[in-house]
């Protein structure tokens, strides 16, 4: 005999002890991800995978093919969010050395991996997740080739559960072509970095022997050249934080020179003032922190906020990321950028796909994530409202793979502990 469960759900979250093979979810307003939604949808889920996207005013259930049904009433229904370059996991207390896993000894450190790093049980993730984001991008700090980050899970038992996908990048800090301004520096003018040269000669050496080592057919082994070698084929990404018009523009040229097959730019303050030169380049941004001060006294107060519009009217692909003071904490934000985004000029579906589908396919794991669509993973999540005001993101249901995880973390279990020992007392 099959067993069914039919639930409401109507409280701020939901919980089950069993993990059913055969959901349905029903009568929520669906955001696909790709810019499409759905008033009213059916979304099947079978082993963790989408099998169906229906429509519930056309479609006739029978309840017995599935295991449990949930009627959302009109809740929301979002792919998971993403977190790209994100010491989410990797730290824990800022202010704590002795927590801070993501940034190593040395200058070109491409063998030094995120991934076993990565702590599924930290307390942070819980707060993260309870917001909607469900995939972070484990990121190394720090020297000039930081690292090598890995795509995770904001759940599991430990990193292996957690991997998404191991070891997909290298993050490379390219040098700034000035030194000092900025509004907070006043009067001090921006002036010329005078070893900018002499940085940019330093990596192009490091690739060129990177370079010579992976074409070798039987080198002497160097872990680090060994961890550089799937930049030249494609199977590891470069991620270079450039923000600068200079940095930029000299970026554009590496990747030509090096024949970088999946180059990406972190930052990318000035791209929008590239544009089309940028958009022929066919190279992804994630774009600097929303929430951010202008670079230069004499930019618009507000052009942080507008960016994303900025890149959006010039066609060039970019996702949303929050790296800066208190990254890990602030990865909550993420749906709240995007709202910002969505006031200054994207439209709502947009700025969704900023931090889901289009991280998904910057990162490249856009085949199983970002987006709720058939064959896909069944990672995803209903909120109450639209979750990209704070005002209204009150996630009452998370399935990662098919499976349902906590709605709730430790802050909410404490205010909901302390709410009910003042109500006992006013009794």
């Amino acid at each position: 005999m099959k067993f069914l469960a039919v639930i409401l759900v109507v409280g701020s979250s939901f919980l089950t002890w069993a993990q059913p093979k055969r959901i349905l979810l029903t009568n929520g307003f669906l955001h696909v991800g790709n810019g499409e939604t759905m008033e009213s949808a059916l979304v099947g889920i079978v082993d963790g995978k989408i099998i169906s996207v229906k429509n519930s005013l056309a479609t006739t259930v029978n309840k017995q093919e599935w295991d449990t049904i949930i009627n959302l009433n009109g809740q929301h229904i979002y792919p998971g969010f993403v977190a790209p370059n994100s010491t989410l996991g990797l730290t824990e207390i800022d202010a704590v050395r002795a927590t801070r896993d993501f940034d190593d000894v040395g200058e070109f450190n491409p063998h030094v991996r995120t991934q076993i790093a990565y702590n599924a049980e930290s307390k942070v993730i819980s707060t993260v997740k309870t917001n909607g984001v469900l995939i972070t991008q484990a990121t190394p700090r720090g020297g000039i080739i930081s690292g090598t980050s890995s795509v995770m899970f904001l759940s599991g038992w430990n990193w292996e559960d957690a991997t998404i996908q191991k070891d997909d990048g290298i993050y490379l800090n390219w040098p700034s072509s000035t030194e000092g301004g900025g509004w907070w520096a006043e009067p001090a003018p921006k002036k010329k970095n005078d070893d900018y040269e002499a940085q940019k000669t330093k990596i192009k050496e490091f690739f060129q022997l990177s370079s010579t080592y992976a074409k070798a057919k039987k080198p002497n082994i160097d872990l680090r050249l060994e961890a550089m070698k799937a930049c030249f084929t494609g199977e590891k990404r470069v991620f270079f934080h450039a923000g600068e018009i200079q940095q930029i523009l000299d970026v554009m040229d590496f990747v030509k020179e090096f024949n970088i097959k999946y180059p990406v730019i972190i930052g990318g303050y000035d791209a929008h003032l590239i544009g089309k030169r940028f958009k022929d380049a066919d190279i992804p941004v994630m774009l600097t922190r929303v929430h951010s001060l202008p670079e230069m006294d004499e930019d618009a107060v507000d052009l942080p906020y507008k960016l994303p519009y900025l890149l959006q009217q010039q066609g060039i692909k970019f996702c949303l990321q929050n790296t800066g003071d208190m990254e890990t904490m602030n990865a909550r934000n993420i749906p709240f950028l995007a709202g910002t985004a969505m006031a200054y000029g994207l439209t709502e579906e947009e700025a969704l796909r900023a931090i889901s589908l289009s991280s998904c396919e910057i990162l490249g794991i856009d085949k199983l994530y970002g987006s709720i669509q058939v064959g896909k993973s069944a990672t995803l999540f209903v909120s109450e409202g639209p979750a990209l005001d704070m005002r209204t993101n009150k996630v009452s249901l998370i399935l990662v793979n098919g499976k349902f995880e906590s709605a709730t973390n430790f802050q909410t279990d404490l205010y909901n502990k302390y709410k009910k020992k003042y109500e006992e007392k006013q009794k």
